[in-house]
């Protein structure tokens, strides 16, 4: 069995048709039929289609049977394969292309033994591609090389992505195999080549050769151990977990034990994904399927957590479990509120549902006196935050306020010890801290040559320090450097890199540590009041120029109130920027028809008392210092000016 099985994935950077040659490979193995087929089947999200790109791994499993009669509708030549007409079991996992879901590829990849590394022809090795390729390298994977959209190229252009890919996997140009994901031409070959090349799944601790009789590790299911790289919530079944089984078998009824979630439970199914989930008699070693496990609780099922059979004593005998994952380091942080109160119970369960289907994604209790309660939550990057926002609006059904993003820093106090700081409410005061520190990452770029003059211009904006420039080919070079990751997070850098490169550059960045820096925190006062949500920390040296451009934003949102508002920016106890927001004056003398002036000057200054009234119930009164109620902001203000 497990000797005509094969788990790969197809690794590409964004739009370099992963997902369209997936749907040639269901087409050719009949494993969605023609009428039922539609583009980028696999991503079955509407925020994938809507943005055209792979945001969740996919997982599939084909029967392909070499030499079996064409019935995709594709005009695909006979071929002479060299392998029998035997089927095989292809569980390919299909997954994103973007950097931010990195924590996606590295859990496919532990569940696999080859991968398929595709690339445009015409755009060539991207930064991001050479990040996912790495990361297979070092899972020890079997790679195969392949160009896509041949049909939209011309020969010269084939063979110089050839020769591109071939210096990368250090392979002869013929080894890489041109193909198009749209029309399928190659796809069959590409089918051959990866049963011949990429190896079989074997069996990780097979049986001893002897067994006490009546002890429970007699027969497979005794031997039983799989990885959760996957799972979601059913409200019928529980928790679904997707796993890959190394060894044993498990089958419905059978009781299960997860090891980090340290729980048991009864099987209620298991199955494969073709690609909806489709049940099955058992799991056995090599495969790559799902169990029903029954768990209604979602904290108690991990990714990267192993499933393994307890004894008839439940107990686990110092079973060691399989290689999990590194936990994923979140570099961004933001604060999710609910637009209406009623709705926090609603947003904490839908928090722990997506946890579920998305482990790299964090979150914790948080609560501000504008926004009421709400979390803190913590992702891979910029785009990783926007897709998680939008999936939990689409999803739930909810109406949120984010906060602006922020990443982590480390203030180092003088007592010795070090807070790590992932918002300004963490901010500790001033006169304790001595030493302030924030994350600096190692950016690889890759540009044509001919772009140079626009990233070296470029660089000084972001505070970026070029180290070494590698030629990749004749035309096209991998820049290394370094640079704070708030300017590549929040800083804008990647559209202005792609507008600098009309599209060109791509770049991907690895965390390397901290470095010293000046930093600040910066409070906005409202009509004399702090306003924790507005709060930021910003380099002293740009805490002016950032500040006044908020001010400047937040009183086009802000609604005029019936009094001039002061909007203010101050670093401890001094004010660093300014914005007023004038009075709504109504003509309370428009009703006056005539008379002595006197009762013009008494309704003046009747509204001057009340305008005061309310300006010292909102704010700080002037002659006693104490604060008032505050200002009523909308909570679509919060939306406009935190996004």
């Amino acid at each position: 069995m497990q000797d005509k099985i094969r788990n790969f994935v197809i690794i590409s950077h964004v739009d370099h048709g992963k997902s369209t040659l997936a749907d040639r490979f269901l087409e050719i193995t009949g494993a969605v039929k023609k009428d039922k087929m539609k583009e980028q089947f696999l991503d079955s999200m509407d925020l994938e289609r809507e943005k055209g790109i792979t945001i969740k791994m996919h997982p599939v499993r084909l029967v392909w049977k070499p030499n079996q009669t064409d019935t995709s509708g594709l005009k695909i030549k006979n071929l002479k394969l060299k392998i029998p007409d035997s089927g095989f079991i292809l569980n390919l996992i299909d997954t994103p292309g973007h950097i931010d879901f990195s924590y996606e590829i590295s859990r496919a990849l532990a569940c696999c033994e080859g991968a398929v590394l595709l690339v445009d022809v015409k755009q060539g090795i991207q930064a991001q591609t050479l990040f996912n390729l790495e990361q297979a390298q070092k899972q020890g994977l079997v790679i195969i090389g392949a160009i896509n959209k041949i049909d939209l190229a011309q020969e010269e252009q084939i063979d110089e992505a050839k020769k591109e890919l071939s210096l990368i996997l250090n392979q002869k140009p013929e080894e890489i195999l041109a193909v198009s994901g749209k029309t399928g031409q190659g796809a069959q070959e590409l089918l051959e080549k990866i049963v011949i090349t990429f190896p079989s799944p074997t069996d990780l601790t097979p049986l001893p050769d002897k067994v006490k009789e009546g002890s429970w590790a007699v027969g497979c299911a005794a031997n039983f151990k799989a990885l959760i790289f996957d799972s979601k919530y059913d409200p019928f079944s529980g928790v679904i977990a997707y796993v890959r089984v190394f060894s044993g078998e498990i089958r419905k009824g059978m009781k299960i034990y997860l090891m980090a979630g340290h729980c048991s439970s009864e099987v209620k199914e298991v199955g494969f994904f073709k690609p909806e989930l489709l049940a099955s008699e058992s799991l056995q070693a090599g495969e790559i399927g799902y169990i029903k496990t029954g768990i209604k609780l979602p904290d108690k099922v991990k990714v990267g957590d192993t499933i393994i059979i307890p004894d008839i004593k439940n107990q686990t005998l110092n079973i060691k479990p399989l290689l999990g994952y590194k936990e994923p380091q979140p570099v961004l942080f933001l604060s999710l509120y609910p637009a209406i109160a009623d709705d926090f119970d609603i947003l904490k369960d839908a928090l722990h549902k997506h946890k579920l289907n998305d482990p790299a994604f964090e979150f914790q209790l948080e609560s501000q006196m504008a926004l009421g309660r709400g979390f803190r939550c913590g992702f891979l990057g910029s785009l990783h935050a926007e897709i998680t926002v939008g999936r939990l609006k689409s999803e739930f059904g909810l109406n949120l306020i984010a906060t602006s993003p922020q990443v982590v820093f480390l203030a180092l106090l003088k007592n010795g010890q070090t807070i790590e700081v992932s918002s300004p409410a963490l901010w500790p005061d001033a006169s304790y801290i001595q030493e302030t520190q924030e994350p600096w990452v190692r950016v690889e770029i890759i540009t044509p040559n001919r772009y140079f003059g626009s990233l070296f211009k470029l660089f000084p904006k972001f505070n970026i320090t070029l180290e070494t420039t590698q030629t990749l080919t004749r035309e096209k070079s991998l820049l290394i450097a370094e640079a704070p990751l708030r300017e590549i997070i929040s800083g804008g850098f990647y559209e202005i890199l792609k507008s600098s490169t009309e599209g060109y550059a791509s770049f991907s960045f690895e965390q390397t540590g901290c470095k010293k820096a000046d930093l600040v925190k910066v409070d906005v006062l409202i009509a004399g009041q702090k306003e924790e949500a507005f709060s930021k920390i910003l380099p002293q040296e740009k805490s002016f120029s950032e500040m006044k451009m908020f001010l400047k934003k937040f009183k086009e949102v802000l609604p005029h109130q019936q009094f001039a508002l002061s909007l203010q920016a101050c670093i401890g106890g001094n004010i660093i920027a300014r914005e007023t927001i004038s009075a709504l004056r109504k003509d309370v003398t428009a009703k006056l028809y005539g008379g002595d002036v006197t009762r013009k000057i008494k309704l003046l200054e009747a509204q001057k008392k009340g305008k005061q009234k309310l300006k010292n119930r909102a704010g700080v009164h002037p002659r006693t210092k104490r604060c008032g109620v505050g200002v009523n902001i909308p909570a679509q203000v919060f939306l406009d000016i935190l996004k």
